[in-house]
């Protein structure tokens, strides 16, 4: 029998979805859980000739070859090279797979949809267009990075 001040648990579509947390930068990013498929410690990618900075080069993973997208040319931040925090963020999202160079990662979050909103009206366009959401986690900022859209902008440059 149970209690009459039990709650049952919300229903799972209800529920606060998962982010990875990452860095670019000084700022945050969030990437979707279900499209991260793993992490991997950085390496040099091999470079493909005539490929844009933002693409560093190749990486074979799991017997899979993989672009690598540095997110900070992406988000028209300053190049930087990596270091020993950096990380290869494997993404998946129909048909693509790609390894996002990230300068770090910091945590895996739980946000609640309630507490998505949108992206400011101020920011520059390049980044706002890479943007599904913004949110606060760790009483700091979030930028919810939209990886349909970061894909397409990659396609563009190329």
């Amino acid at each position: 029998m149970s209690s009459p001040l039990a709650q049952p648990a919300p229903p799972a579509a209800l529920a606060g979805a998962s982010y990875l947390v990452v860095r670019a930068a000084d700022e945050r990013y969030a990437l979707a859980g279900a499209a991260v498929r793993e992490l991997a410690r950085w390496r040099a990618p091999t470079p493909v000739p005539g490929a844009p900075a933002l693409l560093p080069g190749i990486i074979s993973q799991r017997g899979v070859i993989l672009p690598v997208v540095d997110l900070r040319l992406l988000l028209a931040l300053p190049a930087a090279p990596p270091d020993r925090a950096s990380r290869l963020v494997i993404c998946h999202h129909e048909p693509v797979d790609l390894a996002l160079l990230v300068d770090g990662v910091d945590d895996l979050a739980t946000i609640e949809p309630a507490d998505l909103a949108q992206p400011p009206a101020g920011l520059d366009p390049r980044r706002a267009r890479l943007l599904g959401a913004v949110a606060r986690h760790a009483d700091r900022p979030l930028a919810v990075l939209d990886l349909p859209a970061l894909i397409a902008a990659v396609q563009e440059a190329m």
